[in-house]
């Protein structure tokens, strides 16, 4: 089992940015994949960002590419979102999931989640 804990949401002016991280605890953090996700209501959880278990391989959603950076903190159990010239249309409540084998784009792939951040981006 792991349990994984957001932080670092809130509300920020179009083009600022945010820091989102995500506190593991548990099982050993270093052996699983990391993603973030993000849901507003009434659409679909969707894919953010994704990095591997030694933080060597990232993966991001195009519509974030350029603009946000995935990391992870092995000694310190911790992943992070980096979020920069934020848009309105990131407002969002962010989840970060951990896969126990490599970092997919669909959130069945992910065996535990967060009960996320809310981030709000006003223009």
């Amino acid at each position: 089992q792991v349990q994984l804990v957001e932080s670092g949401g809130g509300l920020v002016q179009a083009g600022g940015s945010l820091r989102l991280s995500c506190a593991a605890s548990g099982r050993t953090f270093s052996n699983y994949a990391m993603g973030w996700f993000r849901q507003v209501p009434g659409k679909e959880r969707e894919f953010v960002a994704g990095i591997s278990r030694d933080g060597g391989s990232t993966e991001y959603a195009d519509s974030v590419k350029g603009r946000f950076t995935i990391s992870r903190d092995n000694a310190k159990n911790t992943l992070n979102l980096q979020m920069n010239t934020l848009k309105p249309e990131d407002t969002a409540v962010y989840y970060c999931a951990a896969d126990r084998t490599y970092y997919g784009t669909s959130t069945y792939e992910y065996d535990y989640w967060g009960q996320g951040t809310q981030v709000t981006v006003s223009s």
